[in-house]
């Protein structure tokens, strides 16, 4: 009997450990204190000072251009990706979607590295060019991977009848296969929308003295101490992420389920 209660004081020491910091700092973002130690009553004027912070709307935008950039292309490559894979039948398949999901393995500072070091020998000027290049590299396997497990599980006969009808290979991927394998293309394009807006590790790598996204601009302020303010937005883009993985996590339900 008293082995059957240790997942359960093994999932709330866990749950306990990773999410009451969370819990803290949402809770912290509605202090009326500026010391985050000291509760003195709730008050909303955190979010209104931030609101008014010209700098972190600045940032912010940078980081919605960047993450709707690099979705685009990552959808674009990974979908792509997927596809070719899936129709070309090679021995090297295996080694290849391998390689495909190596930027997601690979520690951050590591591939940060690496960027930075490639674009200092290309000349590139660091900023949202290279960031773009960097960001769609490490999004293109969340896509590409769930595209590849949507084909995996469809039906090749509606493609063949399509042709056997006099459809060409266009007109079959646009009314057949794309109808098909939307879901999936959804469900990868937030999951790199949410990937690319939090990162920070290759950000600080590849910004320039122009180019500021919001994660690094956390980062920063994070230096002279934590303000309300920082708990303020850390509230605000917690909630974004929430709301772009179950997005995600719905449209894969609903793609399950069809």
């Amino acid at each position: 009997m008293k082995t059957k209660k240790w997942p359960f004081i093994y999932v709330g020491v866990i749950t306990v450990i990773t999410y009451i910091p969370i819990l803290l700092t949402v809770v912290y973002s509605f202090n009326a204190s500026r010391i985050s130690s000291i509760w003195e009553g709730f008050s909303l004027k955190w979010y209104a000072e931030l609101f008014h912070d010209r700098d972190i709307w600045e940032a912010l935008r940078n980081s919605l251009i960047l993450a709707v950039l690099s979705c685009l292309g990552a959808v674009v490559i990974g979908t792509m990706g997927a596809l070719g894979m899936y129709r070309k039948k090679s021995r090297l398949n295996d080694a290849v979607a391998y390689l495909s999901m190596l930027p997601i393995m690979i520690p951050e500072i590591i591939l940060g590295m690496v960027f930075l070091s490639v674009f200092s020998l290309m000349g590139l000027p660091f900023g949202m060019v290279t960031l773009v290049i960097a960001h769609t590299t490490f999004c293109i396997p969340y896509v590409y991977s769930t595209v590849k497990a949507r084909l995996v599980g469809m039906d090749k006969s509606l493609e063949e009848a399509a042709l056997d009808l006099g459809a060409c290979g266009w007109r079959v991927f646009f009314d057949v296969t794309l109808p098909l394998i939307a879901p999936a293309i959804w469900s990868g394009a937030m999951l790199s929308f949410a990937m690319s807006f939090d990162d920070v590790v290759i950000s600080i790598f590849l910004t320039g003295p122009t180019v500021n996204t919001l994660p690094v601009k956390i980062y920063t302020k994070l230096k002279t101490g934590v303000t309300p303010e920082i708990n303020a937005l850390a509230t605000l883009m917690l909630g974004v992420t929430i709301l772009l993985l179950a997005g995600a996590a719905l449209v894969g339900r609903g793609k399950r389920k069809k």
